[in-house]
């Protein structure tokens, strides 16, 4: 574990040290602010459920979402009880004591909330609406990258974070095209 923290840090510190710019402070603020509890990516969700021909998007979407929030949050997160970066007292912590300038999340850091939404809600639309999905990936990415230059979470928390919200979509439309749910939404 202490490879892995050590390769996360010297990530973060290089961000820190190369990136840091109030336009990009700007921007990431606001990313965490829309993603906070998934927000963006319920709010674009529930739109696709008003169409006919993405509902079926949206609702993978939103399941999606809700089951990586179920297995990030509630029950990884405890089990692995991972601290925030901006809370290590480390040689590896450059930034140890700095001031976030975004607020500091009371929870613990692996997996990123943030990245398993926009992952569940891209991959869905990758999945079932290719061309929305592709349009989707740059907000994902950046949402991504905000968690990182914010100094909230670990490149490992983020990258599982994504993963864990891309597994979820496949599961979920795997689900609805063996239960029909798919073909049933599709005719209303």
């Amino acid at each position: 574990m202490d490879a892995i923290t050590s390769f996360d840090f010297s990530i973060l510190n290089f961000i820190q040290e190369h990136f840091r710019c109030d336009f990009l402070d700007g921007v990431c603020r606001f990313m965490g602010a829309v993603g906070n509890m998934g927000l963006i990516w319920i709010v674009f969700a529930v739109v696709l459920l008003f169409f006919k021909k993405t509902r079926t998007a949206g609702m993978i979407a939103l399941l999606s979402m809700g089951v990586a929030y179920l297995l990030g949050d509630l029950v990884i997160k405890p089990i692995v009880q991972r601290p925030r970066p901006f809370t290590f007292e480390s040689e590896l912590n450059m930034f140890w004591g700095v001031d976030l300038i975004s607020k500091k999340p009371s929870n613990y850091s692996f997996p990123s909330g943030h990245s398993a939404a926009a992952w569940a809600f891209t991959t869905s639309l990758l999945i079932k609406r290719r061309t929305l999905g592709l349009i989707a990936v740059a907000p994902a990415v950046l949402m991504v990258l905000s968690r990182l230059y914010l100094y909230v979470h670990f490149p490992t928390d983020v990258l599982c974070g994504a993963l864990l919200g891309a597994a979820t979509a496949f599961v979920m439309v795997l689900i609805f095209k063996k239960t029909g749910l798919e073909a049933r939404i599709s005719k209303n």
